[in-house]
């Protein structure tokens, strides 16, 4: 039988075809659980943190790891009784709002578990799409809750505690705030249509890049090093440092357009210089 170079394209990939067959076999009710989206959410974000937990204590100790630190200046890594403060802050507002809110969203969506995987290139073009849509959908409400005064008190100021940010605290925020932007993640992959296994890969890497860029170290290794798109932990850093700059999540073509962008390198070399000064 004759296959086309198109019908190659859109064909599922036999890796991905058997790891969705292993995922749906037994556990279908777990994976339309309305309560799996909020809790791997979470889950998810306290697994990546634990890489950074252990650099942020070996960075009292290691000289190699604080030179890692993206400004001299922003002081030690934050100590480990801030983490242990941070994570019942977060996890309450999981228990208490989050969970049960997007609990609701997912009811309403009625997400379906499809028998074919996803080609390669289907789950490729979906996860790129997703990135674009919500980094879109971030830009313009990230903007808004720092122009519009009663939505930054009500929603974003609580997350704008930490000056020099670390990686539990990308979700230390307001209940509202985690909700939204949980549901915005949700909301692009349901916009787009996406099989679920590309909404997986879409919300796990989302998680880690969220992570990295409150990070608070310039990694040899981090992605913006690789894509020039992307502005990373220093990009996001000088966004909690300055507030008026910098509101995109990951990449910074928004930044950019609307005249919003500041080099990271520029500010911290200017924080720098008056610290010499002094």
């Amino acid at each position: 039988m004759n296959v086309s170079v198109a019908d190659l394209g859109h064909a599922p990939a036999p890796v991905l075809q058997g790891l969705w067959e292993s995922v749906r076999a037994g556990h279908q009710q777990v994976l339309l659980s309305p309560y799996l989206a909020a809790s791997c959410a979470f889950l998810t974000h306290l697994a990546l943190c634990a890489p950074f937990l252990v650099l942020d204590a070996l960075g009292g100790v290691c000289q190699r790891v604080r030179s890692w630190r993206i400004a001299a200046g922003s002081g030690p890594p934050p100590s480990l009784w801030k983490w242990y403060e941070c994570f019942w802050r977060v996890l309450f507002k999981y228990a208490t709002a989050v969970l049960p809110a997007a609990a609701v969203f997912q009811l309403l969506r009625s997400p379906s578990l499809p028998e074919l995987a996803p080609s390669c290139w289907r789950l490729s073009v979906e996860v790129v799409a997703c990135f674009l849509l919500f980094d879109t959908f971030f830009f313009i409400w990230h903007y808004c809750m720092h122009r519009v005064p009663w939505l930054y008190r009500a929603v974003h100021q609580m997350h704008h505690q930490h000056h020099v940010p670390f990686a539990l605290a990308a979700q230390d925020a307001s209940s509202a705030e985690l909700l939204s932007l949980l549901l915005l993640a949700l909301g692009s992959a349901w916009m787009l249509g996406c099989h679920p296994l590309s909404e997986a890969l879409f919300h796990f890497l989302n998680s880690w890049l969220a992570v990295e860029d409150h990070c608070g170290y310039n990694l040899p290794w981090a992605l913006h090093r690789l894509l020039p798109c992307m502005g990373g932990a220093p990009f996001h850093q000088t966004h909690h440092k300055k507030q008026r700059n910098n509101f995109a999540p990951y990449f910074t073509h928004w930044d950019h357009l609307f005249g919003t962008y500041i080099a990271p390198q520029s500010h911290f070399r200017k924080r720098h210089d008056r610290t010499v000064m002094k």
